[in-house]
């Protein structure tokens, strides 16, 4: 699949998987929700319940910022599948532009975000540097 067919598929998508690296080499993958700009991808701690705010992932990046992200379709036709990976370097953002614009895109393509009052946490920015994917045809 070429590269602008496998990113646009992967913005498209509504949730993608996030896999970091715990300090001890064991894999942490969790679903998110995400806004692609170009090879930056955006995402953010939100209200969604979770244990707090100081998410393994966070910490995860912290310490190892390489991380994956996958997006794929399942069908029980497989003729259909397909799957994007994108590779790259993660940064945890607590305020500044960069957090700005992850909610800004959020709130754009996430109308469940429309009329939230809980503040957003940090934002993760994940700077794309591989793009890699498959599908059935």
């Amino acid at each position: 699949m070429p590269v602008a067919d496998a990113r646009g598929r992967f913005a498209q998508a509504r949730v993608a998987r996030l896999a970091t690296v715990r300090p001890d080499g064991r894999p942490h993958i969790v679903p998110i929700v995400f806004a692609l700009d170009g090879d930056l991808l955006y995402t953010i701690v939100d209200a969604k319940p979770k244990l707090g705010p100081d998410l393994i992932r966070l910490r995860n990046i912290g310490a190892e910022p390489r991380v994956s992200l996958l997006v794929d379709h399942y069908a029980d036709d497989w003729q259909a599948l397909w799957w994007v990976r994108a590779d790259g370097i993660a940064t945890v953002v607590e305020s500044g532009t960069p957090r700005e614009v992850a909610i800004h895109l959020l709130l754009e393509k996430y109308r469940q975000y429309d009329g939230w009052a809980t503040p957003f946490g940090a934002a993760v920015v994940v700077r794309i540097d591989r793009w890699s994917s498959w599908s059935f045809t």
